[in-house]
């Protein structure tokens, strides 16, 4: 047993791997309130524009998988320092931008930099805990995930207030630059070391595979607006092709290949994969469509916008702190919970808008949102906790780095399908609009509730 001293440090280390995952995941929502800053200051183009969000979340999903198996084979904490480096170099590049070529190609860095650091924070807490406090630590990185998504926008909207329209958008990238500072000597004193470096080769053709694979998804879907043409989703068939070609090279590899397909054998990896990746896909929706609603239909600043998504925010910090201190006893049972409270709180959500359809709805959302927040605290740590529950410590980075980018994949095609359905029922107004685009969020929650509900129903037969 570690004693006390090192469990404090233990602790320590926990809460310089949330910093690091609440800073990468800041940035996958903090910027969307400060496009028309970005735009009047650098005189963007509405490409520019869309290349600086999505930029971020191609890149970031690109290298998940290899920087969680270059962890697990080198070392964990050698790849969490250099992607802090570069997460803050990179912001400050983004924050000194004198145009739109130096923003965009210092966003898709910082998306690399993303990618790197975060399957090392699920494999660092796989190596520095076991059981019970597995959950918890899960519980809190959870928390982090949920709090910092759903928190920035009202992060943005509070900085472009505070310093102004015409520089704001700087601030909103500026601010990682002295928390990266901080995290870097702490990582090195508090992380701990790998116990032995392996030498294991990094399967280049694997990499190289999946990394074409995943682009070939992603893009048709974040370009759905700028690339007009409709031949973009002749790259859906043809990265499907490519990542089946993946799976059968991983099959053949002869040294340890870049994913351990024999994960999906486990039910409770590949069924947490499927519910991630559904999940997800609602999830990320949600804000996308909100934020649109509240500020072009009634003409909310972006600081009440922020304001009235801090109800989401505030359930799925506390859900999840309690739902990584039972996901231990209660399982999947915990997650179908957690779904289950999420659609009802998109369905009163839905309600809201027909009883209050004026400016005051932001105040009736408060209540519904907050209970979906909950719901979504009850699912997205535990369903990490369980996913992970049987992968070997050593392997961690690069199985959670499958599990995120699942996630990745299922907000780019959520945010796709939520966005086309909400611009397409615009003619019938901002209210309808929002709720056509919540019944796209229902049928993705519905299908991972679906999953949850067939691993509960294997089990008991078991």
């Amino acid at each position: 047993m570690m004693g006390a001293s090192g469990s404090d440090t233990r602790k320590r280390a926990l809460g310089v791997c949330l910093v690091a995952a609440f800073m990468t995941g800041l940035d996958v929502s903090i910027v969307n309130v400060a496009l028309p800053s970005i735009r009047d200051g650098l005189g963007a183009t509405e490409d520019g524009l869309q290349w600086t969000l999505s930029g971020y979340a191609l890149t970031f999903g690109l290298l998940l998988v290899p920087a969680g198996r270059l962890g697990d084979a080198r070392s964990r904490r050698t790849i969490f320092m250099w992607g802090v480096v570069l997460f803050t170099l990179s912001s400050a590049a983004c924050g000194f931008a004198g145009n739109m070529h130096v923003l965009i190609v210092a966003r898709l860095i910082q998306g690399l930099a993303a990618g790197m650091l975060n399957p090392q924070v699920s494999g660092l807490i796989q190596q520095m805990f076991q059981g019970y406090e597995r959950g918890r630590a899960f519980g809190a990185l959870g928390a982090t995930i949920g709090v910092s998504t759903a928190a920035g926008p009202l992060i943005g909207g509070a900085l472009v207030t505070l310093t102004g329209p015409e520089h704001g958008w700087r601030w909103v990238f500026l601010v990682n630059v002295p928390i990266g500072i901080a995290l870097l000597p702490l990582a090195a004193r508090l992380l701990p070391r790998s116990a032995e470096r392996r030498r294991e080769s990094m399967d280049l053709v694997g990499v190289l595979l999946l990394g074409v694979g995943v682009a070939g998804l992603l893009l048709p879907f974040i370009q759905r607006h700028q690339w007009e043409s409709q031949a973009k989703w002749l790259l859906v068939p043809a990265a499907l092709l490519v990542l089946a070609g993946f799976v059968a090279w991983e099959r053949h590899y002869p040294r340890e290949a870049l994913v351990d397909l024999t994960l999906f054998r486990k039910r409770s990896y590949s069924l947490g994969t499927a519910i991630a990746l559904f999940y997800f896909a609602g999830f990320t929706g949600i804000f996308f469509i909100f934020t649109l609603y509240l500020q072009s239909g009634h003409h909310y600043s972006a600081l009440m916008a922020g304001l009235a998504i801090t109800p989401f925010a505030l359930g799925s910090a506390s859900a999840s702190v309690v739902g990584g201190r039972l996901v231990s006893r209660a399982g999947r049972r915990l997650v179908a919970v957690g779904l289950t409270m999420v659609i009802a709180g998109l369905l009163a959500t839905m309600g809201a808008t027909v009883l209050v359809p004026g400016q005051g709805v932001g105040l009736a959302t408060a209540l519904p949102l907050l209970v979906a927040g909950m719901g979504s605290g009850l699912v997205i740590s535990p369903n990490q906790a369980i996913t992970l529950s049987e992968v070997p410590p050593e392997g961690g980075g690069s199985a959670a780095g499958v599990l995120q980018t699942g996630q990745r994949l299922g907000s780019a095609i959520g945010i796709a399908a939520t966005g086309t359905t909400f611009f397409g029922s615009l003619g019938q107004g901002w209210s309808t609009a929002f709720r056509h685009g919540l019944v796209v969020v229902l049928v993705s929650v519905l299908i991972a509730l679906g999953a949850a509900l067939y691993d509960l129903v294997r089990t008991a037969r078991e």
